[in-house]
């Protein structure tokens, strides 16, 4: 246990660092979401190139765990919105981002910072196939569901061209394009260019966290009990639960990246879930489901890697 609380205990810290610093002054919210486009648009893409041009292109993208990746993370999606929509008799657009919040991780600021001191530079790898199935595929599902349910002015071809024109614009996406383009012709960066994407990516991890931390202070979680609690029971517990499942269903994938995907999905939703929300009127909810299920992640990641640890997993 001990073994388990020095890989969680350092993250939790940081990510409570962040909150006090918000909390008692010292960095204001505007500062801290200046550090959060660092990460974002700089240190993110920045490990995620470094991983992919590490790497043949054969063994990044694993289509084994590509495939169990969506499927379970699909599945999940599916039943949150069906709960939510039929059974609980919300929307169609609250019904949509629910779901979202259920089956889309937080990968670069918590999933990663985890798994990459639970198994090195895999992470990096994991990540980048999971990000490639939450932005190509989740994300815009979800969005394209909100905004028919809200029943905006645009059509659906407007929705996909602007869901499209965002993507593009995505430093993540672009990242990962280019190391996947740079794996595939086996080139390698040059040692200057190098030395600034190691320097970067080494500051993804710790800042990212901290910027979680920052961003929870002042967030309000009263009076949506039924949403907060399917958003991180299915989050924290049925997303991993689910991967789990399609790993079993879909042999192939290799023991290492199936212990990181299992932790990118007992992650909490994105950072950015309120905001999403916000534009269908759900930012409270929003934001009351991540600063739970952000809580509630120490328990759940602990009891993960315990569990992981006594099968021998890791």
């Amino acid at each position: 246990m001990l073994t388990v609380l020095g890989i969680t205990a350092p993250i939790f810290i940081l990510i409570g660092l962040g909150f006090l610093s918000v909390r008692g002054g010292l960095l204001s919210r505007e500062q801290m979401r200046g550090l959060g486009v660092l990460v974002i648009n700089f240190a993110l893409p920045a490990l995620l190139l470094k991983a992919l041009t590490e790497r043949r292109l054969d063994e990044v993208l694993n289509w084994p765990y590509l495939a169990a990746y969506a499927l379970a993370s699909l599945s999940l999606f599916a039943a949150g919105f069906a709960v939510a929509r039929w059974w609980r008799g919300q929307g169609q657009s609250a019904s949509a981002i629910l779901a979202m919040g259920m089956s889309v991780s937080n990968s670069g600021f918590i999933g990663y910072p985890i798994a990459v001191m639970v198994l090195g530079q895999t992470a990096a790898v994991a990540m980048a196939l999971g990000m490639l199935v939450e932005n190509l595929l989740l994300i815009p599902l979800a969005l394209a569901l909100a905004e028919a349910g809200a029943q905006r002015g645009n059509g659906g071809w407007a929705l996909l061209r602007e869901t499209g024109l965002r993507l593009a614009r995505n430093p993540l996406i672009l990242a990962i394009g280019l190391g996947l383009l740079l794996s595939l012709l086996q080139i390698r960066l040059p040692a200057v260019p190098l030395k600034v994407v190691d320097m970067l990516a080494s500051a993804s991890a710790p800042v990212a966290l901290f910027v979680i931390g920052g961003s929870l202070y002042g967030l309000k979680t009263r009076g949506m009990a039924a949403d907060v609690t399917q958003a991180a029971l299915g989050k924290l517990i049925l997303h991993p639960l689910a991967l789990l499942a399609a790993f079993l269903l879909l042999p192939g994938v290799e023991p290492q990246l199936m212990v990181a995907g299992l932790l990118f999905a007992s992650a909490p939703m994105m950072s950015i879930y309120p905001i999403l929300g916000q534009r269908f009127g759900l930012k409270e909810r929003c934001a009351a489901a991540l600063v739970a299920a952000t809580v509630l992640a120490f328990f759940s990641i602990s009891g993960l890697l315990a569990l992981l640890t006594l099968v021998g997993w890791c």
